[in-house]
Formats: C-alpha cells, sequence, structure tokens
C-alpha cells in the first residue's frame, strides 16, 4: 500500500498532529540526551501510534466506487438536500468520512458517512443552498477523514460533472379559484369516506370537520381530510410572451412557485398552463409545475413591450 506516495489522495496535517509531533520530537531529544529506555520505548510507542493511526484513516478511505446524485425538489435561495448514494466494497467497514460537495452558484455544508453498516449502497445527504432557478453544474465531491485521532487529514477527490435543476424560490402567495372552475372546496365521491388526515383550514369547510388537536398544534384551524375526497384543483398559466428578462419575470416565477407549494400542501390538483411563441404546453402535478417553470425565458420583446401586455396569474391578471 503506498501510504504517502498516492496522487489521488492529499494529505495535510492538522493542528492536533503538530502537536503531536512536537512532543514525539521533545520525548526523542530527552531520549537520546538522557539514555533512559523508557523515554526510548514511549518515543517508540507514539511513532507506532502515528503511523497507524495513518494507515487506519486511509484504509477508511478505501474500496469506494462509483457516486450517485439523486436529484429532489432543490429551490433557489432554500436550504435543501441532494442524496449521495457511494458503492461501498467494504460495507462492513468503519470509515468516518467528511463529504464536501462543490458546485456553481451555491454553497454546500458538508455532509457525513459513517460505514459499518453492512449495507453495499451508502447514502449520505448533502444540504445546499442555491443561489438562482435553472440548471446548476456540480463539479466535484472531496471525501474527507482524519479517523481515528485526526492527526493528518486525507482528502480524495471525485470529479462529477453533473447538473441539477434549481426551482423557482417559493415566494409566499395567496391562492384564488383558477379560471376553469375547479372546485373552491373538496367534493365527496359516491362510497364510504374515512379519516385519512389534516389539511389547513379553508373556506366552505365544515366546522364538524376541524381536526382540535391539529389546530392546537399548529395554532390555525385544520380539518379532517377523508379517503374518498377529491381535493380541488388550482390552474395557473404563465404567458412567456408577455414577460421580458429581469426581476419583474423572475418575481413572476417565484409567485408562481409559491402558489405551487402552497396547493400542494392543500392537497389540491395543480395545473399549468405555458404560452409561448411555439404554442401551448400543459403541466400537472407540483414536480412538473416546478420543472416547467425552472426552465421558462421570458420572450418578450424588448423593443416593443406595452404595459397592456398580460403576465401570468393564478385566476387573475398582473402587469409586469
Amino acid at each position: 500500500m503506498k501510504l504517502w506516495n498516492d496522487r489521488r489522495l492529499r494529505l495535510s496535517i492538522t493542528r492536533l498532529g503538530l502537536e503531536y509531533l512536537a512532543a514525539l520530537l521533545l520525548v526523542g531529544v530527552f531520549a537520546v540526551n538522557t539514555g533512559n529506555n523508557l523515554l526510548y520505548l514511549v518515543f517508540s510507542l507514539m511513532t507506532a501510534l502515528f503511523l497507524v493511526s495513518g494507515w487506519v484513516s486511509r484504509h477508511a478511505i478505501q474500496d469506494l466506487e462509483r457516486i450517485r446524485v439523486e436529484e429532489g425538489n432543490l429551490f433557489a435561495r432554500v436550504r435543501g438536500g441532494l442524496r449521495l448514494r457511494v458503492r461501498d466494497g467494504a460495507p462492513k467497514r468503519f470509515r468516518a468520512l467528511e463529504l464536501r460537495l462543490d458546485m456553481d452558484g451555491g454553497r454546500a455544508e458538508p455532509a457525513f458517512l459513517a460505514g459499518g453498516r453492512g449495507q453495499e449502497d451508502g447514502r449520505a445527504v448533502v444540504h445546499l443552498c442555491p443561489e438562482r432557478r435553472g440548471w446548476a453544474r456540480l463539479r466535484s465531491l472531496e471525501m474527507r477523514t482524519s479517523y481515528p485521532f485526526g492527526f493528518l487529514e486525507k482528502a480524495w477527490r471525485f470529479p462529477l460533472d453533473q447538473s441539477v435543476l434549481v426551482l423557482p424560490h417559493p415566494r409566499q402567495t395567496i391562492l384564488r379559484q383558477g379560471p376553469k372552475g375547479e372546485a373552491v372546496r373538496p367534493v365527496l365521491k359516491p362510497g364510504s369516506a374515512s379519516p385519512d388526515g389534516a389539511r389547513p383550514f379553508r373556506e366552505g369547510d365544515s366546522i364538524h370537520r376541524v381536526h382540535w388537536k391539529r389546530t392546537a398544534q399548529r395554532g390555525e384551524p385544520w380539518v379532517r381530510t377523508l379517503e374518498d375526497e377529491e381535493p380541488a384543483g388550482q390552474h395557473l398559466t404563465l404567458d412567456l410572451r408577455a414577460w421580458r428578462s429581469g426581476p419583474e419575470f423572475e418575481k413572476e416565477l417565484e409567485r408562481l412557485s409559491g402558489a405551487i407549494l402552497q396547493a400542494r400542501i392543500q392537497k389540491r390538483i395543480i395545473h399549468l398552463e405555458i404560452r409561448s411563441k411555439m404554442g401551448r404546453r400543459g403541466m400537472e402535478g407540483s414536480t412538473a409545475c416546478w420543472r416547467a417553470l425552472a426552465q421558462s425565458e421570458a420572450e418578450g420583446d424588448p423593443t416593443d413591450f406595452s404595459q397592456n401586455d398580460v403576465g401570468s396569474a393564478a385566476g387573475d391578471q398582473r402587469l409586469p
């Protein structure tokens, strides 16, 4: 094993390691000057401890194979998480690895991979905060370990070259009824209906369905939901031809993103219609709508733009 000569591995001595080496050197000097066999023995044991620590921590970073990043709902300017899956060639080995993700347009917090659980598919969650919506490139992942004593820190860098889609920031908004006439309140399907969960109180809900325990916990009215209950729908529209690129367009995307999030919490069906020069596209479901907003680009002509153009709306009209 090449402990000190590995091009993939970067070694750096820690503050604890410097203090330990200073103590080791001091013991060695006293042992030579005094000729005390006990000091020679202590010097030998300290040297062996330093070398064994390096070997164990180097062993903890070996036998790790391909890394896979699982993309989830990641919002701009919001702390979110990405799941990392690492193929572990020695699943019973204790590792104590610190994972550092390097990405463009955002900052990532270190994650931790313990190992030793006997699972070949190691999992870790890296928390990060992207700066803006759109595609963000993940450049590399660095694994660090100073296990078990922290004398030397060893780092192994893996190139990723992968992109993840960052969704628009969910700005707080108020949902309104869509132009397609979706039900404002849930409608019971034919058949029996039993309690299923709870959701925030909406106008039109019966007082007899208030979930008093959840209401006390949240500090606001919540009602019980039923298994055979159809959730109310929400229709959103976005006309890319009526918007120019800029802060106002980004705010509108964030408003729509917040409407999607609120509708998802309230268990409503989401419909999004995007109008562009290529025609109309319709999406259904929160994830599909978010991804469509994240990749949308304004198509308005900066030289020919009037205040009468209609922006996007959640059942209403808004001027940019």
